[in-house]
């Protein structure tokens, strides 16, 4: 017997301190790399847009697979290009007003509510909480240079187009890294997750042109000065629920604000409006066959990545909790329970061995 190998109790506790370290040591990586982390993650969200839109170009327009990938990137920087032109030469102006009365009307509406006990005591605590949070550190920084803002930006585009151009080999390479027996689980996983994504996306962009359309029209029909900015506003920030509506529409109340008392109230009465509509109508139909995650869970969750990960985290936290979600379902409620749901239909990479298909 040699007595250098260790025993069966030795040899359990052995790979359960190397797991634990493995774990730990993941954990850290994910923390001190996580700006890189969702810039990557962004990328990949560009990479199935990318290919949202070559499947219609594919489908309706009858094009071959390259011709129909070529025109989705097109379209996508396209849509980047005009929603640029939109801000810089359409709204110019009133872009202009939002950027340079945004910090007096927070700073106005603070000492309107600091007027009260409990007024000052709320912001007190948003003051409090925001200044020690990565967002509040992320949006100084975007403050003191745009060009950062720019390059992770243009490195999620050029990181879409990488991905989208030939996701096989990412998606295979990443399972080679898996045991053989786990292959095709984890790959059943990725596909419920991408199609997935793929409908929680068409449902946010449906919600997102209702939400800026309808606050849009309502602030002009109620006179509030950049309505069109604000609606254009209102509907990009309805990419993170709860929290984007709640912040697009403080430099809303802030331009009502100049006019008069009356302005703010329709104001209020606009963004109340067009929420139940939004909430009762828009969002139960385009989202009932995507996912239906507890609204206090969707809250929470956002708040806790974007307080991890700062403003790119908190962009994409909607994306990355819808992720998380499926993730649970694929690999633990129905893989690891046995629960009876569905799984995506897709060519697969590997067969039920975890050996690769030709």
């Amino acid at each position: 017997m040699n007595r250098l190998s260790p025993d069966e109790d030795d040899a359990r506790y052995i790979r359960r301190l190397f797991l634990t370290l493995g774990v730990g040591a993941l954990a850290a990586a994910l923390y001190f790399t996580g700006d890189l982390l969702i810039l990557a993650f962004g990328s990949i969200l560009g990479a199935i847009v990318i290919h949202a839109l070559a499947e219609i170009y594919e489908h309706r327009l009858r094009l071959s697979a390259k011709p129909a990938l070529g025109a989705g990137i097109v379209t996508v920087l396209a849509i980047i290009v005009f929603l640029g032109w939109l801000f810089g030469v359409e709204f110019r102006t009133q872009v202009n007003v939002l950027v340079t009365r945004l910090p007096g009307i927070v700073a106005e509406l603070g000492a309107q509510l600091s007027t009260s006990p409990v007024g000052a005591k709320v912001v007190d605590a948003v003051r409090a909480a925001f200044a020690g949070s990565r967002v509040a550190q992320d949006i100084g920084g975007l403050a003191q240079g745009a060009g950062q803002f720019v390059l992770n930006a243009l490195l999620v585009l050029v990181g879409a187009i990488f991905f989208a151009v030939d996701p096989k080999i990412y998606e295979r390479g990443f399972l080679l890294l898996m045991p053989p027996s786990k292959r095709a689980v984890m790959e059943d996983a990725l596909l419920d997750t991408g199609s997935t994504l793929r409908l929680w996306l068409r449902a946010q962009l449906i919600q997102m042109t209702t939400m800026g359309v309808l606050v849009g029209l309502g602030l002009w029909l109620v006179d509030v000065p950049s309505a069109p900015a604000l609606g254009l506003l209102t509907g990009l920030s309805e990419f993170i629920p709860y929290v984007g509506p709640l912040a697009a529409m403080v430099p809303a109340l802030g331009l009502a604000a100049t006019k008069s008392l009356h302005h703010v109230l329709l104001t209020v009465a606009v963004f109340a409006v067009v929420r139940v509509v939004q909430t009762n109508f828009i969002t139960p139909f385009v989202t009932s066959r995507v996912v239906a995650i507890p609204p206090a869970v969707t809250l929470f969750a956002i708040l806790a990545i974007g307080a991890v990960f700062g403003l790119f985290g908190l962009f994409f936290s909607a994306a990355m909790l819808v992720v998380i979600y499926t993730l649970v379902r694929s690999l633990y409620l129905r893989d690891t329970l046995g629960e009876d749901i569905p799984r995506a239909r897709h060519r697969t990479l590997f067969d039920s061995a975890g050996t690769p298909r030709d």
